[in-house]
């Protein structure tokens, strides 16, 4: 499966729409997304069960501002609505395949369980 370019148009309706969404912020003069670009490519086609997506920082600034990206590439990972993982750097694929499978592992029940304690308690 190809990557979706993510819109603020679009947003929520293609992560609402899916249970498990890998986001890309990126840019198109930063070196390291460049590099990135290729690895993620690869992991979509190896993972076509998912969807994988890319926000252009540039043309989408509020986008990125919402989600305070404070440096590219930024992975994020949404799964049921809630993201579950978010980190800037540019990933090796091993590392990217790792946080996938920790990611697909997730017990959704336990995560809402801990956000709903972590938003009582603020």
């Amino acid at each position: 499966m190809s990557t979706i370019e993510l819109t603020k148009d679009n947003f929520d309706e293609v992560v609402s729409g899916n249970d498990f969404v890998l986001i890309d912020f990126w840019a198109s003069w930063c070196g390291p997304c460049r590099q990135f670009g290729p690895v993620y490519e690869a992991a979509s086609e190896r993972h076509q069960d998912l969807v994988f997506a890319k926000v252009d920082t540039e043309a989408q600034q509020e986008l990125a501002a919402a989600f305070e990206i404070r440096s590219i590439p930024t992975l994020m990972i949404v799964r049921d609505k809630v993201a579950v993982f978010a980190q800037p750097g540019a990933l090796p694929e091993a590392a990217l395949e790792d946080v996938i499978g920790q990611a697909r592992n997730l017990d959704m029940d336990e995560v809402r369980k801990a956000v709903a304690a972590q938003q009582q308690s603020e």
